[in-house]
C-alpha cells in the first residue's frame, strides 16, 4: 500500500513516534478546550510554522492540505450565512489546525513505528483477557487504510489531470472505491493466510 511518510528527513523526524503521537493527542485535545478565536488563530500560526518547518517533507501532502483548507472555506462559510462569525472562526481554525497536526505525524512517522506505539499502548489489557495484538493490528490497518485512501485519491486525481487537464472530483469514486475494495481483499487474502483463519 502507499504511504504519505516522507524521506526527507526533518527535525519532527528525529522524535520517538510516541512522543510524536502523545504530542499530537494533547496539542489535539487543546484545540477542543480552546473557545476564544484569537486563541485559535495563535493555533493556527503555531500550525502554519509547524508546517513551514518541514520543508519539502509535506510535499507529498500539499493537495491534500489544500483540500481540507478548502473544505475549513467552506464550513466558515456555512456558520457566516447562519449569522455567526464567532462559530465559523473557530470552526474552521480547528479542522485546519487538527488536520496540519496529523499531517505533521504521518510525514515524519513511519507506520510501523506507530504500530509498535500502539502495541506498547494497548500491552497492559492482556491482564484483563484481551487479545492486545489484535486490537493493535485492526488500529493499524485503519490508520493505513486511510492512509492509502489519500494516496490513491492522489495518484487517480494526477492521472485524470493528465488526460483532461482538469481535477476528477466525484468522477473519481467510483474507481477509488473499485481500488480501495480489490485492497481490503487482498490485504484479508494475506492476513487469513498468514493468521490460519
Amino acid at each position: 500500500m502507499g504511504s504519505l511518510y516522507s524521506e526527507h528527513l526533518t527535525w519532527l523526524h528525529r522524535w520517538p513516534a510516541g512522543a510524536k503521537l502523545a504530542a499530537m493527542a494533547l496539542l489535539g485535545s487543546g484545540l477542543f478546550l480552546l473557545s476564544a478565536p484569537w486563541a485559535l488563530a495563535l493555533a493556527g500560526l503555531a500550525c502554519a510554522l509547524l508546517w513551514r518547518s518541514l520543508g519539502p517533507a509535506t510535499r507529498a501532502v500539499r493537495r491534500l492540505m489544500l483540500s481540507v483548507l478548502v473544505a475549513a472555506i467552506l464550513v466558515a462559510g456555512f456558520h457566516l450565512w447562519l449569522g455567526r462569525p464567532d462559530v465559523a472562526a473557530v470552526s474552521a481554525l480547528r479542522l485546519a489546525c487538527a488536520s496540519s497536526l496529523g499531517m505533521a505525524l504521518t510525514v515524519s512517522t513511519r507506520p510501523t513505528d506507530l504500530l509498535l506505539v500502539l502495541d506498547a499502548l494497548l500491552a497492559p489489557l492482556a491482564r484483563l483477557g484481551l487479545r492486545p495484538e489484535r486490537l493493535s493490528l485492526q488500529l493499524a490497518l485503519m490508520l493505513r487504510f486511510t492512509e492509502h485512501f489519500f494516496v490513491q485519491w492522489q495518484k487517480l486525481d494526477e492521472a485524470h489531470r493528465l488526460r483532461t487537464g482538469r481535477p476528477g472530483g466525484l468522477r473519481l469514486v467510483a474507481p477509488l472505491t473499485v481500488q480501495m475494495l480489490q485492497t481490503a481483499q487482498r490485504v484479508a487474502d494475506a492476513l487469513y493466510a498468514r493468521l490460519g483463519g
